[in-house]
């Protein structure tokens, strides 16, 4: 494992137990609305099977099979993420429809155009090669069946200022209260959202995307910047 995955895995480790309402409270409510966004367009049947790469504790996977009643498995390094996620699954009776697997997305426990859709969330600034990554992802999905993505993104103009006093300086302040690992967490977040798109701009992760096989794809950016939703069909 990769210094930069290994970082990833021991951030997480220390703050999977309450994860989700701090993420809420550090996006002022925002992850959750995003996560509806880049789900409900998903032209899914009940019984379809989605894979939902990066799953942490299993929110979209929740989302998803509420929403669509797909079947969903779910992915992640993180044996501590899972372990809440698993807690969450069976507090919303969905342990039925929920499997969670641990795993890379690099090497996706799955077989060749083995589901339905795909989604990850917050994933490509966690991997060495997100090219490389996009084409496992890719991998696995069927011929016509859609990928859907959700990353933090970096505003422009009058709202950057905002963005990055919030990113450097109120999400370590809120992190100091949060404890555990949020502050270390908060003082990563901003400087490693502004590293990767200034490393891959976005006209460079959708021609990724294009080149692992994946069409129509389109791009939506939501709360004034603050996130970007990517979507496209895998080509046949």
């Amino acid at each position: 494992m990769t210094g930069r995955k290994d970082h990833a895995r021991s951030m997480f480790a220390g703050i999977a137990g309450d994860y989700d309402r701090w993420a809420q409270l550090l996006s002022f409510g925002q992850d959750a609305r995003w996560h509806r966004v880049m789900i409900e367009p998903l032209e899914l049947a009940a019984g379809d099977v989605v894979a939902d790469v990066a799953t942490g504790t299993a929110a979209v996977a929740i989302d998803l099979v509420r929403r669509h009643g797909c079947r969903v498995i779910g992915i992640d390094q993180s044996p501590e993420m899972l372990a809440r996620g698993a807690e969450r699954v069976a507090a919303a009776g969905l342990s039925e429809s929920i499997e969670l697997r641990q795993g890379e997305a690099e090497r996706l426990p799955l077989d060749d155009a083995s589901v339905d859709a795909l989604t990850h969330t917050y994933l490509l600034r966690y991997v060495d090669d997100p090219a490389a990554t996009l084409r496992e992802l890719a991998r696995v999905v069927k011929p016509g069946g859609a990928m859907a993505s959700l990353e933090f993104f970096v505003p422009d103009g009058a709202w950057y200022p905002a963005w990055w006093a919030w990113t450097r300086a109120g999400l370590p302040a809120g992190g100091l209260i949060a404890g555990d690992g949020w502050y270390e967490t908060g003082r990563f977040l901003g400087p490693s959202i502004e590293e990767f798109w200034r490393r891959y701009p976005l006209g460079d992760v959708v021609a990724m995307w294009r080149a692992a096989g994946m069409e129509q794809v389109r791009c939506r950016r939501l709360s004034v910047g603050g996130c970007v939703i990517i979507r496209g069909i895998r080509g046949t």
